[in-house]
């Protein structure tokens, strides 16, 4: 029994806003000096990210006239839990929505109807009944599609949809899976002048990625998946974690993570290959999450890979920034859109990485069903 990859979809919202226009934006909101604003632009020059989206216009805007956090100096009273979710429910359905049908529209052979199963996956936002049932709704599914919920895992949480995805398509040929990641990260700025949360602020943006998988490949290009191998680095797991607090959702991420990335992505590479009859030399492609533009550069150095190798990871970190999720999946879309005949059977390796400090892998191969090479 095998199971592929047959589509990528994708959506954003609307508010594309420059990297250092959300530099100006932050400095003001944590009342800077000149030094601290000069040090924090700094940051988000040597990010790799030239623009994310948010659901907020707001960070389009340094002197008021806010609609989401308050026209105050300090922005006081600072936006609730309550609040924060209210602006996920209202957002999340929309780009949900805009994922799936932009991946349904590069499948021909598969509608809305024949879907058997449903995965939302989401660490940003939460509530019941839930995003599953709503998309169902908007999208007329049939009432009697299986819906599973993947909740608060962080950045790695699509490698343990696929998984999910992988088993049920396994154990059923028939199967058509949509796994749908949704990730509104902007709604949770924090005004905490902690580097942490500098850092946090610097690199996450919105977004959403929906992936239809079933047991049989796709007329043209599908991605077959081969292996998955997880471990966790029990010393990071205070390095990168993910609390709700008072007013939002807190990321932890320290400067520590890419040296905690460094230092296992070897063993779990070599674990990942064990067996397969494929090493790390002889692979070609490569989906790796942007975490950051330092995670990427370890994970070269540990690997003997080139920036060339990391060329997806890049361009997306470059356009979206870190969406959570959804990211890894925009990177197999970029390197979906770039196949040819010629990759035909090319294995494919893809990391993600999260609180726990959780280090995921996942091997898979360019399938062509009617490769003419």
């Amino acid at each position: 029994m095998k199971s592929y990859i047959c589509g990528i979809g994708t959506a954003n919202p609307p508010h594309k806003i420059p990297q250092m226009q959300v530099a100006d934006f932050m400095a003001a909101a944590h009342q800077l000096d000149e030094q601290g604003s000069r040090k924090l632009k700094a940051l988000y020059r040597v990010s790799g990210i030239s623009q994310r989206y948010s659901v907020l216009e707001d960070f389009t805007r340094q002197n008021g006239d806010y609609t989401f956090f308050p026209n105050t100096h300090d922005l006081e009273p600072f936006p609730t839990v309550q609040q924060r979710m209210e602006v996920y429910r209202k957002h999340a359905l929309d780009l949900s929505e805009q994922a799936v049908r932009n991946c349904l529209a590069q499948v021909s052979d598969t509608t809305l109807q024949s879907l058997t199963h449903l995965i939302t996956v989401s660490c940003t936002g939460m509530y019941a009944p839930g995003l599953d049932i709503e998309l169902v709704e908007r999208l007329e599914l049939n009432s009697c599609v299986q819906r599973t919920a993947v909740n608060f895992m962080g950045c790695y949480a699509a490698f343990n949809a696929i998984k999910l995805a992988d088993a049920i398509c396994k154990a059923d040929p028939s199967a058509r899976v949509m796994l749908v990641c949704t990730e509104i990260c902007t709604i949770h700025f924090q005004k905490n002048q902690e580097q942490d949360h500098l850092v946090s602020n610097a690199l996450f943006g919105d977004g959403a990625a929906a992936v239809l998988m079933q047991g049989q490949p796709c007329r043209e290009v599908s991605l077959e998946l081969q292996s998955f191998h997880c471990d966790l680095a029990p010393a990071g797991k205070r390095e990168m974690a993910w609390h709700i607090g008072d007013t939002g959702f807190e990321m932890t991420l320290s400067s520590y993570v890419p040296d905690l990335i460094k230092n296992g992505i070897k063993q779990l590479t070599e674990r990942l290959l064990q067996g397969l009859r494929t090493t790390v030399s002889e692979i070609k492609l490569f989906a790796i999450h942007p975490g950051g533009r330092r995670i990427l550069e370890v994970i070269e150095q540990e690997l003997g890979l080139t920036r060339d190798d990391n060329r997806f990871a890049y361009r997306v970190l470059h356009e979206f920034g870190n969406m959570s999720s959804a990211t890894v999946l925009f990177v197999l879309k970029e390197l979906m859109a770039s196949l040819t005949t010629q990759e035909k059977d090319e294995p494919v390796l893809s990391f993600a990485f999260g609180p726990g400090l959780t280090l995921e892998s996942m091997l898979l191969k360019v399938h062509y069903a009617e490769a003419k090479v």
